[in-house]
């Protein structure tokens, strides 16, 4: 289960799309318009910077993995443990079962 977030969703595409406004001014650096919005919001620079980032490679601006791309692979890798667990689960039980058809009977 994954952690509850601390910032809602409409803050965060909110923040993204003020830094991206601010980036697009003539002088506008990524880390100052990062800066400045966080300071605004109340956002740390560094997280807002991961944000337009990330907002990047899902536009395909930048490459990346994006964000739909990560959580199909994590869901594939969790499925794939279960089916791991059940096989090696199976596994064990054949190796039982088969063992007490092997036992001489009385």
């Amino acid at each position: 289960m994954a952690a509850p977030r601390k910032y809602p969703d409409e803050l965060r595409e909110r923040a993204v799309r003020m830094v991206r406004d601010i980036k697009t001014v003539p002088g506008g650096s990524a880390k100052g318009a990062c800066r400045r919005v966080g300071d605004q919001l109340g956002i740390n620079p560094e997280t807002l910077r991961g944000w337009v980032n990330q907002a990047e490679i899902d536009d395909g601006d930048r490459p990346g993995v994006s964000t739909d791309h990560a959580a199909r692979l994590a869901e594939l890798e969790r499925e794939n443990r279960g089916l791991r667990r059940a096989n090696a689960i199976l596994k064990s039980a054949s190796a039982f079962f088969a063992a007490e058809l092997d036992r001489p009977q009385r």
